[in-house]
Protein backbone atom coordinates (compact mmCIF):
# COMPACT_ATOMS: atom_id res chain seq x y z
CA UNK A 1 0.00 0.00 0.00
CA UNK A 2 1.67 3.30 -0.84
CA UNK A 3 0.61 6.27 0.79
CA UNK A 4 2.48 9.15 -0.69
CA UNK A 5 1.82 13.22 -0.77
CA UNK A 6 0.95 14.03 -4.08
CA UNK A 7 2.46 17.83 -5.13
CA UNK A 8 3.52 18.58 -8.24
CA UNK A 9 5.59 21.53 -8.00
CA UNK A 10 9.07 21.19 -6.52
CA UNK A 11 9.94 25.07 -6.85
CA UNK A 12 10.96 26.57 -3.58
CA UNK A 13 10.94 30.74 -3.25
CA UNK A 14 12.74 33.36 -1.47
CA UNK A 15 12.95 36.76 -1.41
CA UNK A 16 16.26 39.01 -1.63
CA UNK A 17 18.52 38.33 1.85
CA UNK A 18 18.44 41.11 4.24
CA UNK A 19 14.94 42.00 3.99
CA UNK A 20 12.95 41.67 6.79
CA UNK A 21 9.96 39.78 7.08
CA UNK A 22 8.35 38.22 9.89
CA UNK A 23 5.11 36.39 8.42
CA UNK A 24 5.60 33.06 9.59
CA UNK A 25 5.50 30.37 7.16
CA UNK A 26 3.33 27.77 9.40
CA UNK A 27 -0.75 28.15 9.41
CA UNK A 28 -2.30 31.03 10.47
CA UNK A 29 -5.07 29.43 12.54
CA UNK A 30 -8.70 29.63 13.11
CA UNK A 31 -10.67 32.22 14.72
CA UNK A 32 -12.14 31.50 18.50
CA UNK A 33 -15.37 33.33 19.80
CA UNK A 34 -15.87 33.72 23.86
CA UNK A 35 -19.22 33.69 25.49
CA UNK A 36 -20.50 36.10 25.72
CA UNK A 37 -19.45 37.66 22.97
CA UNK A 38 -16.76 39.82 22.66
CA UNK A 39 -13.73 40.00 19.72
CA UNK A 40 -13.05 37.36 18.38
CA UNK A 41 -9.39 35.83 19.48
CA UNK A 42 -7.21 34.70 16.81
CA UNK A 43 -5.62 30.86 17.27
CA UNK A 44 -2.65 31.20 15.61
CA UNK A 45 -2.12 27.24 15.62
CA UNK A 46 -1.37 24.69 13.06
CA UNK A 47 -4.54 23.41 11.46
CA UNK A 48 -3.20 20.77 9.71
CA UNK A 49 -2.19 18.93 12.48
CA UNK A 50 -5.56 19.07 14.80
CA UNK A 51 -7.25 17.78 11.11
CA UNK A 52 -4.97 14.90 11.62
CA UNK A 53 -5.22 14.30 15.01
CA UNK A 54 -9.22 14.39 14.00
CA UNK A 55 -9.07 11.76 11.60
CA UNK A 56 -6.73 9.80 13.63
CA UNK A 57 -9.31 9.96 17.04
CA UNK A 58 -12.42 9.55 14.11
CA UNK A 59 -10.70 5.85 12.94
CA UNK A 60 -9.66 5.05 16.46
CA UNK A 61 -13.50 5.43 17.45
CA UNK A 62 -14.26 3.52 14.76
CA UNK A 63 -12.63 0.23 15.71
CA UNK A 64 -13.94 0.68 19.55
CA UNK A 65 -17.47 0.62 18.18
CA UNK A 66 -16.55 -2.64 16.74
CA UNK A 67 -17.86 -5.98 19.05
CA UNK A 68 -15.07 -8.15 19.78
CA UNK A 69 -14.08 -11.09 18.41
CA UNK A 70 -14.68 -9.57 15.29
CA UNK A 71 -13.71 -11.66 12.28
CA UNK A 72 -15.09 -8.88 9.99
CA UNK A 73 -12.56 -7.84 7.82
CA UNK A 74 -11.78 -3.81 7.70
CA UNK A 75 -10.88 -1.91 4.83
CA UNK A 76 -7.86 0.51 5.54
CA UNK A 77 -8.11 3.87 5.20
CA UNK A 78 -6.11 5.18 2.72
CA UNK A 79 -5.50 9.10 2.85
CA UNK A 80 -2.96 11.80 1.93
CA UNK A 81 -2.90 15.03 3.27
CA UNK A 82 -0.91 17.46 2.27
CA UNK A 83 1.41 19.62 5.56
CA UNK A 84 2.40 22.33 2.99
CA UNK A 85 1.95 25.76 4.56
CA UNK A 86 -0.22 28.16 2.29
CA UNK A 87 2.47 30.78 1.87
CA UNK A 88 2.66 34.30 -0.31
CA UNK A 89 5.73 33.39 -2.53
CA UNK A 90 6.81 37.02 -2.23
CA UNK A 91 7.07 36.92 1.32
CA UNK A 92 8.60 33.57 1.59
CA UNK A 93 12.13 33.77 3.53
CA UNK A 94 15.05 30.81 4.08
CA UNK A 95 13.67 29.68 6.67
CA UNK A 96 9.95 29.11 5.30
CA UNK A 97 11.51 27.46 1.76
CA UNK A 98 13.62 24.71 4.01
CA UNK A 99 9.99 24.22 6.22
CA UNK A 100 8.02 24.10 2.68
CA UNK A 101 10.43 21.68 1.33
CA UNK A 102 10.77 19.44 4.15
CA UNK A 103 6.64 19.48 4.04
CA UNK A 104 6.75 18.89 0.46
CA UNK A 105 8.90 15.68 0.39
CA UNK A 106 7.62 14.05 3.38
CA UNK A 107 6.47 10.56 2.21
CA UNK A 108 6.46 7.10 3.31
CA UNK A 109 5.84 3.30 2.08
CA UNK A 110 3.60 0.69 4.07
CA UNK A 111 2.74 -2.30 3.41
CA UNK A 112 1.39 -3.46 6.92
CA UNK A 113 -2.31 -4.28 7.49
CA UNK A 114 -4.59 -2.88 9.56
CA UNK A 115 -4.05 -3.27 13.56
CA UNK A 116 -6.95 -6.05 15.05
CA UNK A 117 -9.36 -3.29 17.54
CA UNK A 118 -8.08 -5.08 20.20
CA UNK A 119 -4.34 -4.60 19.74
CA UNK A 120 -5.34 -1.02 18.90
CA UNK A 121 -7.00 -0.23 21.84
CA UNK A 122 -4.14 -1.31 24.04
CA UNK A 123 -1.59 0.58 21.99
CA UNK A 124 -3.28 3.62 22.44
CA UNK A 125 -3.93 3.74 25.74
CA UNK A 126 -0.91 2.35 27.10
CA UNK A 127 1.34 5.12 24.80
CA UNK A 128 2.70 8.05 27.34
CA UNK A 129 2.10 10.69 25.13
CA UNK A 130 -1.71 12.48 24.36
CA UNK A 131 -3.11 11.62 21.09
CA UNK A 132 -5.17 14.89 21.06
CA UNK A 133 -4.03 18.27 21.94
CA UNK A 134 -5.85 20.64 24.62
CA UNK A 135 -6.59 23.38 22.98
CA UNK A 136 -8.97 25.07 25.33
CA UNK A 137 -8.59 28.73 25.73
CA UNK A 138 -7.74 31.22 28.81
CA UNK A 139 -11.61 32.06 29.58
CA UNK A 140 -12.10 28.20 29.50
CA UNK A 141 -10.07 28.18 32.56
CA UNK A 142 -11.40 31.04 34.80
CA UNK A 143 -14.75 30.60 36.35
CA UNK A 144 -15.24 34.34 36.87
CA UNK A 145 -13.94 37.80 35.59
CA UNK A 146 -14.80 41.05 35.08
CA UNK A 147 -12.47 42.03 32.16
CA UNK A 148 -13.38 43.94 29.22
CA UNK A 149 -13.35 42.13 25.76
CA UNK A 150 -9.80 43.67 24.72
CA UNK A 151 -8.30 42.66 28.06
CA UNK A 152 -9.65 38.80 27.40
CA UNK A 153 -8.86 38.98 24.05
CA UNK A 154 -4.84 39.80 25.48
CA UNK A 155 -5.07 37.06 28.02
CA UNK A 156 -5.91 34.84 25.76
CA UNK A 157 -3.09 35.47 23.14
CA UNK A 158 -0.77 35.55 26.43
CA UNK A 159 -2.24 31.86 27.61
CA UNK A 160 -1.49 30.83 23.56
CA UNK A 161 2.05 31.91 23.95
CA UNK A 162 2.05 29.66 27.09
CA UNK A 163 0.60 26.67 26.06
CA UNK A 164 2.64 26.78 22.75
CA UNK A 165 5.89 26.82 24.66
CA UNK A 166 4.00 23.77 26.73
CA UNK A 167 3.54 22.39 23.38
CA UNK A 168 6.59 22.45 21.55
CA UNK A 169 8.52 20.92 24.91
CA UNK A 170 6.06 17.92 25.09
CA UNK A 171 7.23 17.05 20.78
CA UNK A 172 10.53 17.80 21.35
CA UNK A 173 10.77 15.71 24.97
CA UNK A 174 8.93 12.85 22.43
CA UNK A 175 11.16 13.08 19.54
CA UNK A 176 14.55 12.35 21.99
CA UNK A 177 12.84 9.97 23.83
CA UNK A 178 10.84 8.18 20.86
CA UNK A 179 13.16 8.39 18.22
CA UNK A 180 16.61 9.92 18.66
CA UNK A 181 17.40 7.39 21.98
CA UNK A 182 16.04 4.54 20.22
CA UNK A 183 17.82 5.08 16.84
CA UNK A 184 21.23 4.95 19.04
CA UNK A 185 20.56 2.45 21.35
CA UNK A 186 19.22 0.02 18.14
CA UNK A 187 22.64 1.42 16.31
CA UNK A 188 19.65 1.85 13.22
CA UNK A 189 21.72 5.39 12.54
CA UNK A 190 25.52 5.91 13.99
CA UNK A 191 26.63 8.30 16.63
CA UNK A 192 27.71 10.67 13.28
CA UNK A 193 24.69 10.43 11.61
CA UNK A 194 21.97 10.71 14.37
CA UNK A 195 24.10 14.54 15.37
CA UNK A 196 24.32 15.74 11.70
CA UNK A 197 19.93 14.87 11.40
CA UNK A 198 19.35 16.29 15.21
CA UNK A 199 20.99 18.36 14.99
CA UNK A 200 21.52 20.82 17.95
CA UNK A 201 17.87 20.26 19.19
CA UNK A 202 18.31 18.93 22.62
CA UNK A 203 19.66 21.97 23.64
CA UNK A 204 16.41 23.84 22.73
CA UNK A 205 14.57 21.95 25.44
CA UNK A 206 15.75 23.82 28.39
CA UNK A 207 15.71 27.28 26.45
CA UNK A 208 11.95 26.70 26.02
CA UNK A 209 11.53 24.96 29.61
CA UNK A 210 13.53 28.69 30.93
CA UNK A 211 10.75 30.60 29.23
CA UNK A 212 7.34 28.34 30.13
CA UNK A 213 8.63 28.97 33.88
CA UNK A 214 8.98 32.56 33.48
CA UNK A 215 5.54 32.85 31.81
CA UNK A 216 4.17 31.09 34.84
CA UNK A 217 5.30 32.64 37.55
CA UNK A 218 3.50 35.83 35.28
CA UNK A 219 -0.23 34.48 36.21
CA UNK A 220 -1.84 36.32 39.61
CA UNK A 221 -4.24 34.62 41.45
CA UNK A 222 -6.95 35.54 39.00
CA UNK A 223 -4.98 33.50 36.15
CA UNK A 224 -4.19 37.08 34.60
CA UNK A 225 -0.73 38.32 33.42
CA UNK A 226 0.15 41.69 33.89
CA UNK A 227 3.16 42.96 31.89
CA UNK A 228 5.01 40.34 29.66
CA UNK A 229 7.26 42.55 27.83
CA UNK A 230 10.11 43.04 30.06
CA UNK A 231 10.03 38.90 30.26
CA UNK A 232 10.18 38.39 26.48
CA UNK A 233 12.44 41.22 26.21
CA UNK A 234 14.90 39.51 28.57
CA UNK A 235 14.49 36.22 27.19
CA UNK A 236 14.68 37.09 23.10
CA UNK A 237 18.17 37.14 23.08
CA UNK A 238 18.63 33.26 23.90
CA UNK A 239 16.86 32.28 20.58
CA UNK A 240 20.47 33.24 18.52
CA UNK A 241 20.66 29.19 19.41
CA UNK A 242 18.55 28.64 16.21
CA UNK A 243 20.76 30.19 14.30
CA UNK A 244 22.90 26.88 14.36
CA UNK A 245 19.86 24.61 14.20
CA UNK A 246 18.23 26.09 11.12
CA UNK A 247 21.52 26.20 9.44
CA UNK A 248 21.84 22.64 10.14
CA UNK A 249 18.13 21.42 8.88
CA UNK A 250 19.46 21.66 4.43
CA UNK A 251 21.99 18.93 4.98
CA UNK A 252 20.02 17.15 7.58
CA UNK A 253 17.42 16.50 5.75
CA UNK A 254 19.09 15.21 3.25
CA UNK A 255 21.32 12.73 5.13
CA UNK A 256 17.73 11.76 6.32
CA UNK A 257 16.15 10.87 2.77
CA UNK A 258 19.21 9.49 2.00
CA UNK A 259 19.04 7.01 5.09
CA UNK A 260 15.28 6.47 4.54
CA UNK A 261 16.21 4.18 1.68
CA UNK A 262 17.65 1.77 3.98
CA UNK A 263 15.18 -0.88 4.72
CA UNK A 264 15.73 -0.95 8.84
CA UNK A 265 15.33 3.16 9.03
CA UNK A 266 12.69 3.09 6.38
CA UNK A 267 10.94 0.18 9.04
CA UNK A 268 11.73 2.22 12.15
CA UNK A 269 9.81 5.52 11.00
CA UNK A 270 7.00 3.60 9.41
CA UNK A 271 6.27 1.96 12.79
CA UNK A 272 6.61 5.14 14.82
CA UNK A 273 4.48 6.97 12.53
CA UNK A 274 2.07 4.37 12.80
CA UNK A 275 2.00 4.85 16.26
CA UNK A 276 -0.57 6.70 18.13
CA UNK A 277 2.40 9.13 19.88
CA UNK A 278 3.21 10.64 16.75
CA UNK A 279 0.07 12.02 15.70
CA UNK A 280 0.45 10.70 12.03
CA UNK A 281 3.28 13.18 11.63
CA UNK A 282 6.21 12.45 9.93
CA UNK A 283 10.19 12.71 12.00
CA UNK A 284 10.46 15.67 9.93
CA UNK A 285 7.16 17.34 11.01
CA UNK A 286 8.80 16.92 14.51
CA UNK A 287 12.32 18.50 13.59
CA UNK A 288 10.66 21.39 11.65
CA UNK A 289 8.62 22.39 15.15
CA UNK A 290 11.23 24.74 16.26
CA UNK A 291 11.15 26.84 12.88
CA UNK A 292 7.78 27.13 12.76
CA UNK A 293 7.71 28.24 16.54
CA UNK A 294 10.20 30.97 16.22
CA UNK A 295 8.76 32.35 13.34
CA UNK A 296 5.79 32.31 15.11
CA UNK A 297 6.84 35.01 17.74
CA UNK A 298 6.71 38.03 16.01
CA UNK A 299 3.21 37.39 15.01
CA UNK A 300 2.05 36.64 18.61
CA UNK A 301 3.71 39.94 19.95
CA UNK A 302 1.98 42.01 17.53
CA UNK A 303 -1.45 40.27 18.79
CA UNK A 304 -0.79 41.02 22.49
CA UNK A 305 0.72 44.96 21.34
CA UNK A 306 -2.86 45.05 19.32
CA UNK A 307 -5.13 44.49 22.40
CA UNK A 308 -2.63 46.36 24.93
CA UNK A 309 -4.40 49.45 26.29
CA UNK A 310 -2.91 53.12 26.53
CA UNK A 311 -1.09 53.63 29.45
CA UNK A 312 -0.36 49.87 29.90
CA UNK A 313 3.13 48.75 31.74
CA UNK A 314 3.51 47.00 28.44
CA UNK A 315 3.17 49.74 26.43
CA UNK A 316 6.84 50.76 26.07
CA UNK A 317 8.54 47.05 26.56
CA UNK A 318 6.19 45.46 23.30
CA UNK A 319 7.53 47.46 20.87
CA UNK A 320 11.31 46.69 21.69
CA UNK A 321 10.45 43.19 22.27
CA UNK A 322 8.96 42.71 18.34
CA UNK A 323 11.42 44.65 17.18
CA UNK A 324 14.15 42.50 18.72
CA UNK A 325 12.93 38.77 17.83
CA UNK A 326 12.47 40.62 14.27
CA UNK A 327 15.84 40.82 14.18
CA UNK A 328 16.88 37.46 15.61
CA UNK A 329 14.52 35.92 13.06
CA UNK A 330 15.84 38.16 9.90
CA UNK A 331 19.80 36.86 10.97
CA UNK A 332 18.89 33.24 11.34
CA UNK A 333 17.04 33.46 8.15
CA UNK A 334 19.96 35.20 6.44
CA UNK A 335 22.40 33.04 8.19
CA UNK A 336 20.26 29.68 6.77
CA UNK A 337 20.17 31.11 3.55
CA UNK A 338 23.79 31.12 3.26
CA UNK A 339 24.03 27.87 4.74
CA UNK A 340 21.20 26.53 2.01
CA UNK A 341 23.62 28.61 -0.57
CA UNK A 342 26.92 26.97 0.14
CA UNK A 343 24.86 23.23 0.27
CA UNK A 344 23.59 23.43 -2.81
CA UNK A 345 27.22 25.47 -4.31
CA UNK A 346 29.04 21.76 -3.09
CA UNK A 347 26.38 19.43 -4.90
CA UNK A 348 27.04 20.97 -8.24
CA UNK A 349 29.20 18.83 -10.51
CA UNK A 350 30.84 21.08 -13.45
CA UNK A 351 31.62 18.92 -16.83
CA UNK A 352 33.86 21.59 -17.90
CA UNK A 353 36.22 24.33 -16.62
CA UNK A 354 34.39 27.19 -18.04
CA UNK A 355 31.44 26.42 -16.72
CA UNK A 356 32.93 27.32 -13.36
CA UNK A 357 31.86 31.27 -13.21
CA UNK A 358 32.97 33.62 -10.26
CA UNK A 359 29.73 34.72 -10.28
CA UNK A 360 28.26 31.23 -8.26
CA UNK A 361 31.64 31.20 -6.28
CA UNK A 362 30.72 34.64 -5.13
CA UNK A 363 26.55 34.26 -4.54
CA UNK A 364 25.44 34.11 -0.56
CA UNK A 365 22.09 32.83 -1.28
CA UNK A 366 19.47 31.76 -3.75
CA UNK A 367 16.06 33.57 -4.62
CA UNK A 368 14.59 30.17 -6.18
CA UNK A 369 15.25 26.76 -7.19
CA UNK A 370 12.76 23.89 -8.87
CA UNK A 371 12.31 21.54 -11.60
CA UNK A 372 11.30 23.11 -15.20
CA UNK A 373 11.86 21.76 -18.71
CA UNK A 374 13.74 22.57 -21.78
CA UNK A 375 12.58 23.03 -25.23
CA UNK A 376 13.48 19.07 -25.68
CA UNK A 377 10.82 17.95 -22.87
CA UNK A 378 14.20 17.00 -20.27
CA UNK A 379 14.07 18.01 -16.66
CA UNK A 380 16.18 20.50 -15.22
CA UNK A 381 16.98 21.23 -11.93
CA UNK A 382 17.56 25.15 -12.26
CA UNK A 383 19.13 27.31 -9.71
CA UNK A 384 18.89 31.06 -9.05
CA UNK A 385 21.71 32.32 -7.07
CA UNK A 386 22.51 35.45 -6.37
CA UNK A 387 24.48 36.08 -9.16
CA UNK A 388 24.09 33.50 -11.38
CA UNK A 389 21.48 31.27 -13.10
CA UNK A 390 22.46 27.84 -13.07
CA UNK A 391 20.98 24.93 -15.02
CA UNK A 392 21.37 21.19 -13.71
CA UNK A 393 20.03 18.09 -14.28
CA UNK A 394 20.15 16.08 -10.94
CA UNK A 395 21.91 12.43 -10.34
CA UNK A 396 22.49 9.84 -7.86
CA UNK A 397 26.26 8.80 -6.61
CA UNK A 398 26.61 4.93 -5.61
CA UNK A 399 25.24 5.39 -2.25
CA UNK A 400 22.19 7.15 -3.31
CA UNK A 401 23.19 10.56 -2.62
CA UNK A 402 22.01 13.90 -4.96
CA UNK A 403 24.56 16.07 -7.16
CA UNK A 404 24.07 18.00 -10.01
CA UNK A 405 25.28 18.07 -13.25
CA UNK A 406 25.62 21.57 -14.50
CA UNK A 407 23.92 21.88 -17.24
CA UNK A 408 25.16 23.76 -20.38
CA UNK A 409 26.92 27.09 -19.61
CA UNK A 410 25.51 29.14 -16.53
CA UNK A 411 24.26 32.83 -17.06
CA UNK A 412 25.63 35.61 -14.98
CA UNK A 413 21.96 37.45 -13.82
CA UNK A 414 23.76 41.09 -14.69
CA UNK A 415 23.76 39.60 -18.18
CA UNK A 416 20.55 37.99 -18.83
CA UNK A 417 17.94 38.98 -21.12
CA UNK A 418 14.12 37.52 -19.69
CA UNK A 419 12.00 37.10 -22.01
CA UNK A 420 7.72 35.50 -21.33
CA UNK A 421 6.06 33.56 -23.94
CA UNK A 422 2.60 34.10 -23.79
CA UNK A 423 0.59 31.20 -23.53
CA UNK A 424 -1.02 29.93 -26.63
CA UNK A 425 1.62 31.18 -28.87
CA UNK A 426 3.28 28.95 -31.30
CA UNK A 427 6.58 29.02 -30.39
CA UNK A 428 9.88 28.56 -32.67
CA UNK A 429 10.20 24.83 -34.09
CA UNK A 430 8.32 21.61 -33.94
CA UNK A 431 10.49 20.35 -31.69
CA UNK A 432 9.90 23.14 -29.14
CA UNK A 433 6.21 22.75 -30.03
CA UNK A 434 6.12 18.93 -29.67
CA UNK A 435 8.21 19.20 -26.16
CA UNK A 436 6.20 21.80 -24.40
CA UNK A 437 2.82 21.03 -25.74
CA UNK A 438 2.72 17.14 -25.95
CA UNK A 439 2.39 17.42 -29.57
CA UNK A 440 -0.21 20.94 -29.91
CA UNK A 441 0.86 23.97 -31.22
CA UNK A 442 0.18 25.99 -28.78
CA UNK A 443 2.53 26.58 -25.66
CA UNK A 444 2.38 27.16 -22.04
CA UNK A 445 4.02 28.53 -19.42
CA UNK A 446 7.40 29.49 -21.11
CA UNK A 447 9.89 31.32 -20.90
CA UNK A 448 12.98 32.34 -22.45
CA UNK A 449 16.83 33.42 -20.99
CA UNK A 450 19.49 34.47 -22.84
CA UNK A 451 22.94 36.12 -22.45
CA UNK A 452 23.36 39.63 -23.26
CA UNK A 453 27.34 39.22 -24.05
CA UNK A 454 28.51 35.55 -23.83
CA UNK A 455 28.14 34.10 -27.27
CA UNK A 456 28.65 30.57 -25.70
CA UNK A 457 25.76 30.68 -23.72
CA UNK A 458 22.75 29.88 -25.90
CA UNK A 459 19.26 31.40 -25.21
CA UNK A 460 17.22 28.86 -23.08
CA UNK A 461 13.76 28.24 -23.49
CA UNK A 462 12.13 26.89 -20.14
CA UNK A 463 8.52 25.37 -18.91
CA UNK A 464 7.50 25.89 -15.58
CA UNK A 465 4.71 23.17 -14.13
CA UNK A 466 1.70 25.99 -14.33
CA UNK A 467 1.01 29.51 -14.64
CA UNK A 468 1.64 30.06 -10.99
CA UNK A 469 4.91 28.85 -10.90
CA UNK A 470 6.09 30.32 -14.42
CA UNK A 471 4.83 33.94 -12.83
CA UNK A 472 6.91 33.24 -9.70
CA UNK A 473 10.02 32.62 -11.74
CA UNK A 474 10.16 35.79 -13.54
CA UNK A 475 9.56 37.43 -10.32
CA UNK A 476 12.75 36.19 -8.79
CA UNK A 477 14.31 35.95 -12.12
CA UNK A 478 13.36 39.89 -12.45
CA UNK A 479 14.72 40.57 -9.10
CA UNK A 480 17.97 38.90 -9.40
CA UNK A 481 18.41 40.93 -12.43
CA UNK A 482 17.90 44.25 -11.15
CA UNK A 483 19.86 43.76 -8.02
CA UNK A 484 23.00 42.12 -10.11
CA UNK A 485 23.10 45.21 -12.07
CA UNK A 486 22.58 47.71 -9.62
CA UNK A 487 25.38 45.71 -7.66
CA UNK A 488 27.63 46.19 -10.97
CA UNK A 489 27.09 49.98 -11.53
CA UNK A 490 28.02 50.69 -8.13
CA UNK A 491 31.62 48.60 -8.33
CA UNK A 492 32.25 50.31 -11.52
CA UNK A 493 32.86 47.35 -13.87
CA UNK A 494 31.71 47.12 -17.18
CA UNK A 495 27.98 45.06 -17.70
CA UNK A 496 28.91 43.54 -20.92
CA UNK A 497 31.98 41.09 -21.32
CA UNK A 498 34.97 42.37 -23.87
CA UNK A 499 33.71 40.92 -26.70
CA UNK A 500 29.97 41.02 -26.52
CA UNK A 501 27.78 39.23 -29.50
CA UNK A 502 26.64 41.69 -31.77
CA UNK A 503 23.70 39.59 -32.59
CA UNK A 504 22.45 39.66 -29.05
CA UNK A 505 22.44 43.51 -28.85
CA UNK A 506 18.75 44.30 -29.52
CA UNK A 507 17.95 41.94 -26.58
CA UNK A 508 19.49 44.16 -23.78
CA UNK A 509 16.71 45.39 -22.26
CA UNK A 510 14.71 43.98 -19.31
CA UNK A 511 11.40 43.66 -20.42
CA UNK A 512 9.05 40.86 -20.99
CA UNK A 513 8.23 41.07 -24.52
CA UNK A 514 6.04 38.84 -27.13
CA UNK A 515 7.49 40.33 -29.89
CA UNK A 516 7.42 37.40 -32.66
CA UNK A 517 10.33 38.91 -34.06
CA UNK A 518 12.27 38.73 -31.13
CA UNK A 519 10.98 35.25 -30.49
CA UNK A 520 11.90 33.85 -34.27
CA UNK A 521 15.17 35.14 -33.71
CA UNK A 522 16.19 33.47 -30.09
CA UNK A 523 14.70 30.40 -31.17
CA UNK A 524 16.96 29.92 -34.16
Amino acid sequence: MEVKEACDTKTSWSPMSGEIHSTPSDHVGKKRKQDPAPEPVTRIAEDDEEEEEEEGEMMLDHHKDLEEPSNKRVKPVVKSNSLTGVITPGKMTALSRIGQSISRSISFRTDARPLPPALMRARASGSSFPRRRNNQCWSDTVENHDLTAKEIKRQEVIYELTQGERQLIDDLSLVKKVYYEPMRKLEILSENELGQIFGTLDSLIPLHEDLLSRLERLRGSEKTVGEVGPTLLNWFPCLDAYITYCCNQVGAKALLDLKKQEKRVEHFLRLCQESSFSRKLDLWNFLDLPRSRLVKYPLLLREIQKCTPPEHPDEDSLPDALELIQDIVSEVNKKTGEAECQFYKRGLNYLENSQRLTEIDQSRFIYCHGELKNNKGQRLHVFLFEMALVLTKPSEDRDGGEFFNVYRQPLPNALINLEEIPDGEAGGSSTFRGAFSGGNDKVKNCFRVSSRGRSKANPYSLQANDSFSKQQWITCLRQAIVQSRDRTAHTGRPQLSLHPDPALCPMAGLSLSSDTDMADHTSR
